[in-house]
């Protein structure tokens, strides 16, 4: 019994895995037909470069790990709202919502008040879940009060949460005395993210992240709003009848993915950018994030490893444009086909054809034993139409009418 069950532990991890690599395999094979017809450059030494320079050195994994900090808690996101049957397409929206609360709190609450670093920095993290989970709430809020689809108004908000972050940086926290260029005052000190070790550049928001990981794999499979969430996310008519609040697990999970997509606009702000600009958003953390969730298959383990890849095409895919002449907007391209073949998994389903074996105790509903195969003259056999079949057929034909 023990040998059948590790066997069956690794079909099923080998069965989680074959869908992520193929969906890799096939979107690294399109690169490379974009790369042939786009370059002089083989797609094997183009790939050469961009794997050296997202792992080949110290340097390289720190500019991936710094890369693919902001699409694992993105992913995260996508995967709370995802397990609860939600579709959350909003986390770019609450991304910039919490990247624009820390920033307020950050910048503006010293100049009210003397706060020392060890009150102004957690003020800041929570200002930045905050953000997050109040525009995550309010997507809740339309669902379940309205039956607002979330797959729009999520699409509308991330357009809003740009529109404010216009407003902001080219008005209240615009940094004084400039004018030629919007952008906040830097973030002090006292609300910064410093380095883990001083002689390299990852941050103490890789900590961060870490426990926000731990955190949803306690959350989702060792509580019981967790479990609740997942029972509506598998079938919401069986939660509600097992007595679950749909509504409270809709506006549990929005709140709490939000609030970790905000967390990591906080930690972005904080640890790389350090001031709130124009430019802040121009890679599409949240869609990059729900590219990462499902090749995670919306896993902790699967998602910090399908982060790392994403942060190193990222991050590969600039060196790789410094040596060739290849575009890094090859990587977009394959993180595109990623999501669409993880998507459309079905097309990489192997079909395997089903024969009926004949055992000699095999019985019908009546207990009665089954009668011998009839043999084809292709030679392959079929089994004989039983009573209890037609009788299926006629009260199918009637449901039917």
């Amino acid at each position: 019994m023990e040998g059948t069950s590790i066997r069956q532990k690794i079909g099923v991890i080998l069965e989680a895995l074959y869908y992520p690599i193929m969906a890799l395999l096939a979107s690294f094979l399109i690169g490379s037909v974009v790369i042939l017809l786009t370059s002089s450059t083989s797609p094997l030494e183009a790939y050469g470069y961009m794997f050296k320079g997202a792992f080949g050195s110290t340097a390289a994994w720190q500019d991936t790990i710094i890369k693919a900090i902001p699409f694992v808690f993105t992913a995260l996101s996508f995967s709370v709202a995802r397990r609860c049957g939600i579709i959350n397409l909003g986390a770019e929206g609450q991304f910039i919502m919490g990247a624009l609360f820390s920033t307020i709190v950050a910048v503006q609450l010293p100049l009210l008040v003397d706060i020392p670093r060890l009150i102004h920095l957690p003020l800041t993290l929570l200002a930045g879940f905050l953000g997050g989970a109040l525009y995550g709430l309010l997507v809740a809020v339309l669902k379940v009060q309205f039956g607002a689809s979330e797959l729009i108004t999520t699409i509308m908000l991330n357009y809003v949460a740009n529109y404010i972050v216009s407003y902001a940086v080219n008005g209240p926290l615009m940094e004084p005395g400039q004018s030629s260029y919007p952008q906040s005052a830097p973030i002090p000190e006292t609300a910064a993210l410093n380095r883990i070790f001083a002689d390299y550049r990852l941050h103490t928001g890789l900590i961060i992240l870490i426990l926000c990981l731990v955190f949803y794999y306690f959350y989702q499979w060792k509580t019981t709003k967790g479990f609740e969430a997942r029972i509506v996310g598998f079938n919401p008519s069986a939660g509600e009848y097992a007595g679950i609040n749909i509504k409270a697990a809709t506006l549990r999970s929005l709140f709490i993915a939000g609030g970790l997509a905000g967390l990591g606009g906080c930690v972005e702000m904080l640890a790389v950018q350090k001031r709130l600009m124009m430019t802040s958003f121009s890679v599409s953390y949240g869609f990059t994030g729900i590219a990462v969730a499902l090749l995670g298959s919306l896993n902790p383990i699967g998602i910090l490893i399908s982060g790392i890849l994403f942060g190193g095409l990222s991050a590969g895919s600039l060196s790789m444009e410094v040596v060739t002449d290849v575009r890094s907007s090859v990587a977009l391209i394959i993180q595109a086909f990623v999501i669409l073949f993880i998507a459309g998994r079905r097309m990489f389903t192997i079909k395997r054809k089903r024969h009926f074996r004949y055992h000699p105790v095999a019985q019908d509903l009546h207990g009665l034993p089954l009668p011998e195969p009839e043999e084809r003259a292709d030679g392959s056999a079929e089994m004989p139409l039983q009573l209890t079949d037609i009788k299926d057929d006629e009260d199918k034909t009637e449901g039917g009418k």
